[in-house]
Order: C-alpha cells, then structure tokens, then sequence
C-alpha cells in the first residue's frame, strides 16, 4: 500500500495552497492533501473536518490534528524503521500544538515528503534535519 500511497500523493503536486481546500489541481493545505489522498485512497472520507482558521494552533493546548490522526491512522511505534506513505505530524515549533501534515515519500539516501504549504501548494520536499526535527508522531493508513 505504501508505494500506492506515494504515487497519488505525487499527482497532487503543483496543487496550489489554499486553507481548507482538498480538491486535487484546485487547492489544498496540509491536512486537504491527506484528506485527498484518503478520499482517493478508501472512497469517503474517515470524519468530517471542522472549520479552522490558519492560526488555529496558535493559542492553547489542544491537540486536534493529533488526536484525529490517532482516530483514523495506526500509529507508528518510537524507533520504527521508516516507511514511505507514512502520515508525519509535525510540530513546528517546540511547545507548539503539532499542526502540520506531510506524507512520507522517499527513505534512505533520498529521504523526502510530500506536504503543502503557505505561498508553495503541494511540492515534494527534503526530509531534511530542521524538518525531521519536527516530526511529533508518523502513522500508518488502515489496512484495506
């Protein structure tokens, strides 16, 4: 499954950023790209997203996105070789809630995920050390 994750998270590149979106070509943020993916992935999606605002984890403590992926994804153990397809919850900043998603695409050597972002849409990044830095959780699709 992972490979199959991989490949329709590659054909959302060049997506461009827009805040709530999940329409492959149109728009997405973070959490729209994984939510595409699913959609494409399983057929429905798992829950319905609430309305938020781009600095929804900003104030407070709650972990929303964490404790969504914790609903609908297996979590990976600490230590776990690394697998290409995971979903990666980044913290970007440390005390800060984990608000950020991106979808692990190539390990080793060649190490990079797909994510999408503010001003850059969907693009495949380097898993490079400041971002590995940030990774709070990774996690695994449900098994078809």
């Amino acid at each position: 499954m992972s490979a199959a994750v991989v490949a329709v998270a590659r054909r959302w590149i060049g997506t461009p950023y827009v805040h709530q979106g999940s329409v492959r070509g149109a728009g997405a943020d973070c959490l729209g790209l994984v939510r595409g993916v699913w959609r494409e992935m399983y057929g429905g999606e798992p829950e319905a997203a609430p309305a938020y605002t781009p600095d929804w984890g900003e104030a407070g403590r709650c972990e929303l996105l964490w404790a969504a992926a914790l609903r609908n994804l297996r979590p990976v153990e600490p230590g776990a070789p690394e697998a290409p397809g995971e979903v990666l919850l980044f913290r970007m900043r440390q005390g800060a809630v984990a608000k950020h998603l991106g979808i692990r695409a190539g390990i080793g050597a060649a190490t990079s995920f797909i994510h999408a972002y503010d001003r850059h849409g969907v693009v495949e990044s380097p898993l490079s050390a400041p971002w590995r830095a940030r990774i709070a959780a990774r996690f695994l699709w449900p098994q078809a």
